[in-house]
């Protein structure tokens, strides 16, 4: 079967590589040669061609038009500049499955269209391989740090708190640990922990993701040290600025966060649900993507629900519906702010009952009512462990980030030793 192949290549190159790919012997045809990035993706998304071949320095390429071609089933190579090397660098960081320099002659437009031919060959429509470059065997390493999303349902049950403090208590562990507030309808870790709104933060950090310039020096600017072993990247200052964060440059933002720490813990905002509407629209940003991401990134989901009937019921639905979208497949379960008055005489076991009962979980974290404790760190912008060390609720969280660091441990003693 033939392949249709789309041409959005600058300068003479373009030339070359047509005539290459009409000498591949009936396995590509070029449908269409796009004049820019917009022709491009609409030829995509109209289904001309499974194979898209793109200069790096197309107009306005970045990582989420990269992202909308796989989407619409096109792999990508992305013809590179041997006078420009960052080119080819940009390309494989925005997600391009090939790499390579522009061809010069036949020999060399073949060898790229033969390299094109073994992506197709190599993987189902399904699947979508990482960047190659032809003439380099090296095999990356999988980055050693991991992630931890702190989600919880509507009625705020104290996602932030447990975040910074689980993050304050990895870091004091000796744990490099990295805060990331993802959190788009009210994010506040800059305010908890006394950081100034106009940080930067994960916007920036997105922007550099979508033009493939986000790497670990980058990152660290961005995020700040508020003490030792532990960073910050602040949030989004307004709920309307969601847009600036989607998907496709966050899952590039929390691969690189794994290479700055061994601890990511992110700030998730409550909403799961997808628009049904924009998904039949594959450009149109998606509301929920921030939260969707770091989930869907996390190797641990600390579950966040509250100690009182309507809070109890929440975590219930929650955890189904983690389990319906196939999110969260290690779960760490908390339930704060614990307390007689709401819950009966015995409100731990009355908290443990309606959880095994309902939800089928019998090793939940109970953290104690402590408002006072609470309220100092906040006023003080500084963390339990700092404000209030001896207080319950420290002590609760404490343990709920010993047993999150227990996986770390484990992971690294399951990993293989390297040469």
């Amino acid at each position: 079967m033939t392949v249709g192949v789309l041409c959005a290549v600058q300068g003479s190159a373009e030339s070359i590589i047509v005539q290459a790919v009409e000498r591949s012997g009936g396995r590509l045809s070029v449908t269409r040669r796009c004049a820019d990035l917009t022709e491009l993706l609409a030829a995509a998304e109209a289904g001309l061609g499974r194979l898209a071949v793109v200069s790096g320095d197309l107009d306005l390429l970045d990582r989420e038009a990269i992202d909308l071609l796989h989407r619409a089933g096109v792999r990508v190579v992305g013809i590179g500049d041997d006078a420009r090397p960052w080119v080819g660098e940009r390309l494989a960081a925005l997600g391009a499955d090939l790499v390579a320099a522009a061809p010069q002659d036949e020999e060399s437009a073949g060898s790229v269209v033969r390299d094109a031919l073994a992506i197709l060959g190599s993987t189902s429509d399904d699947e979508r391989p990482g960047p190659v470059r032809p003439d380099d065997a090296t095999v990356r390493l999988p980055a050693q740090g991991l992630v931890v999303a702190v989600w919880g349902p509507t009625g705020a049950p104290g996602r932030t708190t447990v975040a910074v403090n689980v993050a304050a208590e990895l870091a004091a562990a000796g744990r490099r640990t990295l805060l990331v507030d993802a959190d788009t309808y009210g994010g506040c870790v800059a305010q908890v922990v006394g950081m100034l709104d106009e940080a930067p933060g994960l916007a920036a950090a997105a922007r550099a993701a979508s033009q493939g310039t986000l790497d670990l020096l980058s990152l660290a600017r961005l995020t700040p040290s508020i003490a030792p072993d532990l960073r910050v990247l602040s949030g989004i200052s307004r709920a309307d600025r969601w847009p600036e964060l989607p998907s496709s440059s966050l899952d590039a933002v929390w691969s690189v966060a794994r290479g700055l720490a061994e601890w990511t813990v992110i700030d998730c905002g409550f909403c799961l649900e997808e628009d049904e509407v924009l998904s039949y629209d594959t450009r149109a940003p998606r509301r929920n993507a921030a939260t969707l991401s770091a989930l869907e990134a996390a190797d641990v989901v600390l579950v966040v629900g509250t100690g009182d009937p309507v809070g109890i019921q929440r975590l219930v639905r929650g955890l189904g519906e983690l389990t319906d979208l196939g999110l969260g497949a290690t779960r760490v379960v908390l339930v704060n702010r614990v307390r007689a008055s709401v819950a009966g005489a015995h409100p731990a076991d009355a908290v443990g009952q309606a959880l095994a009962r309902y939800a089928g979980v019998t090793d939940a974290h109970l953290v104690p009512e402590d408002r006072s404790a609470v309220d100092t760190a906040l006023l003080e912008a500084r963390t339990l462990r700092e404000a209030a060390p001896g207080s319950p609720v420290r002590r609760a969280l404490a343990g709920v980030a010993a047993r999150v660091d227990a996986v770390l441990v484990a992971a690294l003693a399951a990993e293989p030793v390297r040469a």
